[in-house]
């Protein structure tokens, strides 16, 4: 089997287990909201961030209001998604650059997006696929951990795992990887005791995290 093979197989069991999933599990309304709620998602999970964003959005309705901000209510606003100090700051910082030098709209370049506080690749890639439907891979810590399993990469450097990944995958797949990968990562292909009894990729994966063998 040839590793282009053995890639569709994957994607193919894939598709067939969790479906071709698109949507991201965060809520959200508008590219404002998404880039929001993704930069609160670090280190947090989406549940909990969905828990927290209407009453945020409630309170600070818009680009503006964000910008206007006194960091310490919205450190309180968002204390439970955890590290509150620098996710205020970043918050507020991006909304004014976003004021500033883009009239208060979300950009859509990797480049502009990576330029607001706050952003790195990971929260460019969910705005840039979910908002502006441009091919991203969203490189998590499921995504990098299973992705390795696989052997379709060897890197742990998040951006170098993209860039692997965007060689192996084909791009009408690049989205759905991160979200299906979440699920499958969560469920089956956990980091630390993975159940590869049960595993659908178990014939494809010769990790040494195993534990059927």
């Amino acid at each position: 089997m040839t590793k282009k093979e053995r890639i569709s197989h994957i994607l193919e069991i894939l598709d067939q287990t969790y479906g071709g999933l698109t949507e991201a599990t965060l809520d959200y309304r508008n590219a404002w909201e998404l880039l929001v709620a993704t930069i609160l998602s670090a280190q947090c999970t989406d549940a909990r961030v969905n828990q927290v964003t209407p009453g945020l959005f409630e309170k600070y309705p818009g680009v503006y209001a964000f910008a206007e901000a006194d960091q310490l209510e919205m450190e309180e606003a968002i204390h439970s998604c955890g590290f509150y100090h620098n996710k205020a700051k970043n918050l507020i910082a991006c909304a004014k650059k976003l004021v500033e030098d883009y009239g208060g709209e979300v950009p859509s370049t990797l480049e502009e997006l990576t330029g607001l506080p706050g952003v790195g690749r990971k929260t460019a890639n969910v705005v840039r696929g979910h908002i502006f439907h441009q091919p991203s891979i969203v490189v998590d810590t499921h995504v990098g951990r299973i992705s390795r399993r696989l052997g379709l990469t060897k890197k742990t450097d998040p951006k170098e795992v993209e860039f692997d990944l965007m060689k192996e995958l084909p791009k009408d797949h690049w989205i759905s990887w991160n979200l299906q990968l979440i699920t499958f990562g969560r469920e089956t292909c956990i980091a630390r005791k993975p159940k590869c009894a049960e595993c659908p990729l178990r014939d494809y994966c010769n990790s040494k995290d195993r534990t059927d063998r």
